[in-house]
């Protein structure tokens, strides 16, 4: 479990307060041990409903939001751990990699970047809804391909069947990852979040897909 800083959780009215955390957060699933890997990108399991090879955690428990999880909880995923570190972990250029557990994380900051970059100030929700599926469902590179913006830290498939799998698992990441930033930015209605748009032109490692 990540160890957060007073400065990590301060107010969401002033989200400058994270650069006082002098380091960026790394995923805590580094510590799973039978865990698929294609190339070195992790295929961890997934709370989600939408087909594909990820193994199957259970729901939410009741009365528990993605939000209000706790990461001991059988239902937290890696999903839950991208939203909760991309907002302190988004101000690093700079982040040493240890696994294909923080590899996931990454690539899904960057896919939060890109899904923000579609939301506007005033925006309604099933208008935003719509974008980031479209985000999520449009076609993508993965690690190997040409327009894969990671390439230097991401080992290709080593086959076209784990490429396959591979797109077929970031397809599931993408997916669910929109759905569930749509529950964030729209927590308090139909208009969305100023606290969470205000990310929208930050760059994790300075990068973007």
């Amino acid at each position: 479990m990540p160890v957060f800083t007073t400065a990590s959780i301060l107010s969401e009215t002033n989200p400058t307060d994270y650069q006082f955390h002098l380091q960026a957060y790394h995923s805590i699933f580094e510590q799973e041990t039978d865990v698929r890997v294609i190339g070195n990108f992790a295929l961890l399991p997934l709370r989600t409903r939408t087909r594909g090879p990820a193994y199957t955690l259970p729901p939410l428990p009741p009365a528990t939001t993605s939000a209000t999880l706790d990461p001991d909880n059988e239902s937290y995923d890696a999903l839950d751990e991208v939203l909760t570190l991309f907002r302190a972990n988004t101000f690093f250029r700079n982040f040493e990699i240890r696994g294909p557990a923080d590899r996931l994380l990454i690539y899904g900051i960057l896919f939060v970047s890109e899904c923000l970059g579609k939301v506007r100030v005033g925006m309604g929700g099933r208008e935003a809804e719509k974008a980031l599926i479209n985000a999520a469902l449009e076609h993508f590179a993965i690690p190997g391909d040409p327009a894969f913006p990671l390439n230097q830290s991401y080992e290709p498939p080593r086959d076209k069947q784990d490429a396959e799998t591979l797109r077929q698992y970031m397809s599931q990441v993408r997916q669910e990852l929109a759905m569930r930033l749509l529950e964030r930015i729209y927590e308090g209605g139909n208009t969305p979040s100023k606290w969470w748009l205000s990310f929208t032109k930050r760059r994790f490692m300075g990068k973007s897909l």
